[in-house]
C-alpha cells in the first residue's frame, strides 16, 4: 500500500508537470507566432521607409539636376541689364534676363548684389540717383517676382566705373547698366 500510494504521488506529479507543460507550450507557441508577426510587420515597414528615403533622395536628385538648370540659363542670360538714355525702366530684354535670374533664385538662398551704372551725361549726383533708381527698379522686380528683398543689396556708382570709354553713344549705351554680382 505505501507503494501504491507513492505510486498515486508519482503519477500525479507526472499528471501535474504534462498539464503544466501543455499549458506553456501554448503560450510559447503563441509567443512565438506573435513574435513572427512582428518581425514580419517590422521587416514590411523596414522595406517601405527605405523605399521611400529611395523615392526621397530620387526626388532631391532631380530638383537638384532642375536647379542646375536653371542656374545654367540664368548665367546664359547675361548678368548686365541695359537701360535707356535717362530711363530707370526695365527694357523688354532686360525683364526676360531678370526672369531666369529669379528663377534661379528662387531655388537656392544666394545673396546678390545690383550695381547701378550710368553714362558720363549730366551731373555726378544725378547719375549717382540715377544708378540707384536703375538697380532700385531691377531689385523691386525680382521683389515682386518673389525674391525675398533681404537677399537683394543695391549699390549705385553712377558714372564712376565706364564699361566703354570715349564719348559716343556705342559706348554712353554700354554704360547704362545694372550688373548683378
Amino acid at each position: 500500500m505505501k507503494n501504491a500510494t507513492l505510486y498515486t504521488k508519482w503519477l500525479g506529479l507526472v499528471f501535474a508537470s504534462l498539464i503544466l507543460a501543455a499549458c506553456s507550450g501554448n503560450d510559447t507557441k503563441e509567443q512565438e507566432a506573435a513574435a513572427a508577426a512582428a518581425a514580419a510587420s517590422a521587416e514590411q515597414a523596414a522595406q517601405e521607409a527605405a523605399a521611400q528615403e529611395a523615392a526621397q533622395q530620387q526626388a532631391e536628385a532631380e530638383a537638384a539636376a532642375g536647379q542646375r538648370e536653371t542656374e545654367a540659363a540664368a548665367a546664359a542670360a547675361g548678368t548686365v541689364f541695359y537701360f535707356n538714355f535717362d530711363s530707370s525702366s526695365l527694357t523688354d530684354e532686360a525683364r526676360a534676363q531678370v526672369d531666369a535670374h529669379v528663377a534661379a533664385m528662387q531655388g537656392n538662398n544666394d545673396s546678390i548684389r545690383l550695381e547701378g551704372h550710368t553714362d558720363e551725361r549730366g551731373t555726378r549726383e544725378y547719375n549717382l540717383a540715377l544708378g540707384e533708381r536703375r538697380a532700385n527698379a531691377v531689385r523691386d522686380y525680382m521683389v515682386a517676382n518673389g525674391v525675398p528683398s533681404y537677399r537683394i543689396e543695391t549699390v549705385s556708382y553712377g558714372e564712376e566705373n565706364p564699361v566703354a570709354y570715349g564719348s559716343g553713344e556705342s559706348n554712353w549705351q554700354q554704360n547704362r547698366r545694372v550688373e548683378l554680382k
